[in-house]
């Protein structure tokens, strides 16, 4: 058990934990859609039997991708996959092309379901896992696999929505992924064995590999996948105004209610979202003319990440971003409702700060009202995203209720 005290195990364990969540995101949201139709009692039972089966044939994916690895040139190919991965990784979702996933609602047919999904979205997190395991050095390939899948996997499925506002936030993170996967491929195309082993494929060149060369070759791996990724994202964009300055306004502070007639409301569900409903319920009473007032409600569904588009019906998707969207809303409706207020409502999937500037510019809103949970700068620079984005981009001013 020395290898435990290896650093190289434990970076390689951390390249693996990153690939998995970078490249895995798809699979909580595919969970989500097989289980959706179950009952209440057996959707828990859904997840946790899918997550198993995804779990078992992942590592024996990986397993026979590590034995392929010894195969000459197999880790060229492998490489070359690997830049193509990370470059993907840096372009656009394209939810245009869809597949075939429904919801099932018999428990073994959802199970059924999610592992026949995780089968044919895993053929990058394959790759990528075995070619981090192989590369580490350490000659604890399956080992590393059988760890670093066990630690990632809870984090995908039960903090998806986590990361993908992590991501959302900090886009770096997604090109460091990127250019993670370029480096594993530098690193691989160079230690395969018709590459360096003299007696293999003994017509083809042979090179001296060291560690220096090794680290030349990742970080050649990782600018190319970074300049192929800024080169095929590169689209030409119209310019766009920019946007006035939004004025921040605190929960207690005064409101200019006399020319206040368009309020966007934006609401996830969560208390903090609650509580800005509240005040918006309190403000109402302040206006001149309340029957004036034109409210909207907004709810921001995140975009799904890596290939859940292209393989789940549009249909599907619809269905589950809109049952998101009614359960996010549901409190705010009936609070207006009761309040005898009309309002509209919208749904949109995006980044929820920008998508928030946007519906305001778009419908004329005169202000902008959401809750903030009030964290300190550690946290908020992640649990606070959605307020920093909205008032980086939101033409109107914004009012944070803490």
């Amino acid at each position: 058990m020395e290898f435990l005290a290896s650093p190289q195990f434990w970076i390689a364990v951390g390249q693996i934990i990153l690939i998995d969540i970078l490249l895995g995101g798809d699979n909580a949201v595919v969970i989500a859609l097989a289980c959706r139709k179950l009952p209440q009692q057996q959707r828990r039972q859904g997840i946790l039997w899918g997550t198993a089966g995804a779990i078992v044939l992942r590592i024996i994916l990986i397993f026979f991708a590590l034995k392929l690895l010894a195969i000459p040139a197999l880790k060229i190919v492998g490489a070359l996959l690997l830049v193509w991965i990370g470059v993907k990784l840096l372009l656009p979702e394209d939810e245009e092309a869809h597949g075939n996933i429904e919801g099932s609602d018999r428990l073994w047919g959802a199970v059924k379901t999610v592992i026949i999904a995780d089968f044919v979205m895993s053929v990058d997190n394959v790759i990528a896992i075995a070619g981090a395991a192989e590369s580490s050095g350490t000659g604890h390939g399956m080992a590393l696999v059988i760890f670093g899948v066990l630690v990632s996997i809870p984090i995908i499925v039960w903090g998806s929505q986590m990361v993908i506002k992590l991501m959302d936030r900090f886009p770096i993170i997604i090109t460091g992924g990127g250019m993670l996967l370029g480096w594993i491929a530098g690193t691989m195309a160079v230690t395969d064995p018709a590459v360096i082993n003299p007696e293999v494929l003994p017509q083809l060149p042979k090179f001296d590999v060291g560690a220096t060369e090794r680290y030349i070759a990742g970080a050649l791996g990782a600018l190319l996948v970074l300049a192929l990724g800024k080169f095929f994202a590169a689209r030409p964009v119209p310019a766009a105004a920019a946007p006035v300055p939004a004025a921040v306004r605190a929960a207690g502070a005064p409101v200019p209610t006399g020319r206040m007639r368009r309020i966007l409301l934006a609401v996830d569900g969560s208390a903090p979202s609650m509580r800005a409903v509240q005040h918006v319920l309190a403000m109402q009473r302040e206006f001149s003319d309340p029957a004036d007032v034109e409210l909207h409600l907004l709810n921001v569904q995140y975009q799904v990440p890596g290939d859940v588009a292209r393989f789940v019906t549009k249909e599907a998707l619809q269905e589950y971003r809109s049952e998101q969207a009614d359960l996010a809303l549901a409190g705010a409706r009936a609070a207006m409702r009761e309040a005898g207020l009309t309002f509209k409502e919208h749904q949109r999937v995006g980044s929820p700060g920008t998508t928030i500037a946007e519906v305001a510019q778009a419908e004329q809103c005169d202000l902008v009202v959401l809750g903030t949970r009030g964290q300190g700068m550690a946290s908020s620079a992640l649990l606070g995203s959605v307020a920093q984005s909205a008032l980086e981009h939101s033409p109107v001013p914004v009012l944070l209720v803490k």
